[in-house]
């Protein structure tokens, strides 16, 4: 079993043991950190999404944060702030919550435009720049944002650019009748008794491993096909970026890794595939929609619709 496939089964493992009938989710989360991506969690409150990143960040054993955006928020409160020190007559850089391992960005789309693009640097370039001076953030830093697709008053919607740094768009949902019987039923002692079941540096080793994941010619150019696709279509106003189906080979790769080969196949692709495109698309004559629905249904559409690579081909 390779580090990665083993890590995410003892993972998935822990987590599912506090986040019930949520295993898919849960592996696109792993799959996620892997590829040393982020994670945008769009869906109504109450469903699990800051228990989520607090067992994400216990079972790593890393550090964690959460910041609960508002519209008064300010950039320094998230990336720090020089403080003057009369003692030494310099100033001294605070650290802000952004220095952790697993950032919670909760309601990130109750910040103002200003404070949401002060995790633009951190999430693509893993620093922060304040005052002249860049500052590294530690390894690994992973971002899980959430927003509230019901309750639009006073939000304010991720720009295209900042939408584009998130490698997935995931929705939780409501478990099923049994599933929320367990959870009432379940003791609370249970969160208490969490503790790490893998260590930072194994999870820096998995990152590295997801570098022996092959990918063949045929499958780069079905991920270019689906690119194209999106930005030929006429309901897409704005496809797929650069970024974006860079992102979608390497989340691939990671899933691969996690189903234990060391190739990717179209079936990789093509369970990624909505979650990693749909939220970077714009669609023609239709107002901004939080929920994303119009966008994931074209992108399944798009799936159906373009030609996947024969199996000789893979690998």
């Amino acid at each position: 079993m390779s580090q990665i496939q083993s890590l995410t089964s003892t993972c998935k493992a822990s987590i599912a043991k506090h986040l019930f009938g949520k295993d898919d989710v849960i592996e696109k989360v792993l799959a996620t950190i892997i590829s040393g991506g982020h994670v945008l969690l769009n869906d109504v409150p109450g469903t699990g999404k800051t228990l989520l990143a607090r067992q994400l960040a216990i079972s790593f054993g890393g550090k964690f944060h959460r910041i609960q955006f508002t519209p008064d928020l300010l950039p320094g409160d998230i990336t720090g702030v020089s403080i003057f020190d009369p003692k030494t007559n310099t100033f001294l850089f605070q650290k802000g919550p952004v220095f952790s391992n697993i950032l919670l960005a909760d309601e990130i789309n109750r910040a103002t435009p200003r404070t949401q693009s002060a995790l633009l640097e951190c999430m693509e370039e893993h620093q922060v720049s304040v005052d002249g001076t860049t500052y590294p953030l530690e390894e690994p830093f992973f971002v899980i944002a959430t927003q509230n697709p019901v309750e639009m008053q006073g939000t304010f919607p991720l720009p295209e650019a900042q939408l584009d740094r998130f490698m997935l768009c995931l929705t939780l949902g409501y478990p099923n009748r049994t599933q929320e019987m367990a959870i009432l039923t379940s003791s609370r002692e249970v969160l208490k008794k969490s503790e790490s079941v893998i260590s930072i540096s194994q999870l820096l080793a998995a990152q590295k491993e997801l570098d022996n994941i092959k990918a063949s010619d045929a499958i780069c150019e079905y991920v270019v096909d689906l690119a194209e696709a999106t930005r030929s279509s006429n309901n897409i106003s704005l496809g797929l970026s650069t970024r974006g189906m860079l992102a979608l080979l390497k989340i691939s790769k990671a899933t691969a890794a996690i189903r234990g080969r060391n190739f990717v196949t179209p079936d990789d692709i093509k369970w990624i595939a909505v979650d990693c495109i749909a939220h970077r698309l714009v669609i023609h004559g239709s107002e901004w929609d939080d929920s994303g629905k119009e966008s994931r249904e074209i992108v399944q559409q798009i799936l159906e619709r373009v030609p996947v690579p024969r199996e000789s081909t893979w690998n």
